[in-house]
C-alpha cells in the first residue's frame, strides 16, 4: 500500500457524533429515517433539523448516498450511506456501492476530513470483519485517485470493532495490489443532495 494513502486513513475508537470533521457518516437506511443506532445518535446530538433536510430528499436508491447539514454537530455535513432499506439488510455491495458513494459525494464538495462508523454492523446484521475489509478497500481505492480527502477516519464503538479493523487495515497492507471489484455505478437522477445552511445555535 502507498504509504500517502496509508497516511490518510486513521482508525480510532470513539463517538462518531464527537468528531470535528467536515462530514461524518450515517449508517442509513434508503428512506433515509434517523431512527436506531448510529443514525438515532446523529438525530438525538445534531438535532431535528438533519431528519427535515433527510425528508426534503426523501428516499434514494440502496446502495447510494446523500448529503445534508450537521444540524447542531460538530461536523458541517452529514452524509448518509444507505447500505440498507428501512428494516432491512446490508448486503456486501449495498455496503461497497454506498461506501464508495459516500467518498466521491465528499470528494465532489471539495471535502478534506470524513468520518465513517463501521456500516452495516448493527441493526442491519453485516459481519464486522467483512465490513472492515470492504470499507477500507474501497477507501483505499478512492485515495489513489484524485480527491479532495486528506484523512478519513474509521470512528468505532469499541476495542474489539478497532482490534477488527486494525487487522483487516494491516492485512490489506501487505496484499499485493490489485484492481479491485469493478467500477461502481455513478449516482442517478433520483439522489438529490442538498446543503442548507447550518443551524448557527
Amino acid at each position: 500500500m502507498n504509504r500517502a494513502i496509508a497516511e490518510k486513513i486513521v482508525i480510532q475508537q470513539g463517538d462518531l457524533t464527537d468528531m470535528d470533521t467536515d462530514a461524518i457518516v450515517n449508517a442509513a437506511n434508503n428512506d433515509l429515517q434517523l431512527g436506531a443506532g448510529v443514525a438515532g445518535a446523529i438525530r438525538r446530538k445534531g438535532g431535528e433539523e438533519i431528519q427535515r433536510e433527510c425528508d426534503a430528499i426523501g428516499s434514494i436508491p440502496v446502495g447510494y448516498a446523500a448529503i445534508t447539514g450537521g444540524g447542531k454537530l460538530a461536523a458541517h455535513h452529514v452524509i448518509h450511506a444507505a447500505s440498507m432499506q428501512l428494516g432491512g439488510r446490508t448486503t456486501t455491495a449495498n455496503l461497497r456501492n454506498s461506501v464508495a458513494h459516500s467518498l466521491r459525494i465528499a470528494a465532489e464538495r471539495g471535502l478534506k476530513t470524513i468520518a465513517f462508523p463501521a456500516v452495516g454492523t448493527g441493526i442491519a446484521g453485516f459481519p464486522i470483519e467483512e465490513c472492515a475489509s470492504i470499507m477500507l478497500h474501497e477507501t483505499a481505492q478512492h485515495l489513489k485517485g484524485e480527491t479532495s480527502l486528506e484523512k478519513v477516519y474509521f470512528v468505532l464503538f469499541d476495542d474489539r470493532a478497532c482490534d477488527v479493523f486494525t487487522h483487516a487495515w494491516k492485512k490489506l497492507n501487505t496484499q499485493p495490489s490489485t484492481t479491485g471489484p469493478a467500477k461502481n455505478p455513478e449516482p442517478g437522477k433520483s439522489v438529490r443532495d442538498s446543503e442548507p445552511s447550518k443551524d448557527p445555535s
